[in-house]
């Protein structure tokens, strides 16, 4: 999560998204078994799966693969054993970057990580030395063209449902809720047919820093490096793209 900036050229990321959509699916996957081997596959009763379906439906996943996805995690045979990680260290010129993994190997997911911050200029740090500058947050982005309500009709339905904050930038909307609120505005928003450009629980930084042409073009590669990861679920840092 990097600001409304992230969203200033909507057909650019659009594109990105739709190529990567492949290794999306597979990481939310993962995120669908490790929500349900921590809770089971009832999401009535496991607030972690659910918040993971709803991010699997604002990524235009199918119902049928969630569907299977949680029936394959849930099966006897299934013998996958990932654990969540979370990795916290700098980018160029003292960018703050978190990065969630999920790992059956520890010792190769952090080589991995670390490896590509190296690569970039950056390094990794130890754990909390960059979170603190981070809060979590449900986060919904609209874009504006695709959107059927006025904004102060999205603005009253967002609130009314639970929303924390609600904002115009450029061409889309975001809408900020607690974590814990973020499964009900988006089930809410979604019985209006809204559609999301992005969706989900993020850490959202409470400064952004800005970099020169050189030191963004490392910020970007070792942004789209530790996506390429298998292993690497979510990047977020305070870089203002």
């Amino acid at each position: 999560m990097s600001g409304h900036s992230k969203w200033h050229n909507i057909a650019a990321k659009k594109g990105k998204a739709d190529a990567a959509r492949g290794k999306v699916f597979t990481k939310l996957g993962r995120e669908l078994m490790i929500a349900v081997k921590q809770g089971g596959p009832d999401p009535a009763g496991n607030s972690k799966l659910k918040d993971v379906i709803s991010k699997c439906k604002a990524n235009n996943m199918p119902n049928d693969t969630i569907n299977n996805a949680i029936k394959k995690a849930s099966g006897a045979g299934n013998t996958a054993n990932y654990e969540e990680i979370t990795y916290e260290g700098y980018g160029p010129s003292g960018v703050a970057v978190i990065v969630n993994a999920s790992t059956d190997n520890k010792n190769r997911t952090a080589a991995d990580v670390r490896h590509v911050f190296d690569k970039a200029g950056g390094n990794l740090g130890t754990n909390g030395c960059v979170s603190y500058m981070f809060e979590q947050k449900g986060v919904i982005v609209i874009e504006k063209e695709e959107c059927s309500l006025s904004e102060d009709d999205l603005m009253m339905l967002a609130i009314e449902a639970g929303a924390e904050d609600f904002s115009a930038e450029g061409e889309v909307y975001e809408i900020t809720t607690a974590p814990s609120d973020f499964t009900a505005v988006t089930e809410e928003l979604s019985k209006n047919n809204l559609t999301f450009l992005e969706a989900g629980v993020q850490m959202v930084p409470s400064n952004y820093i800005t970099l020169d042409e050189k030191d963004s073009e490392k910020m970007q590669r070792l942004i789209d490096n530790l996506e390429d990861l298998d292993d690497v679920l979510e990047v977020f840092h305070n870089w203002e793209e």
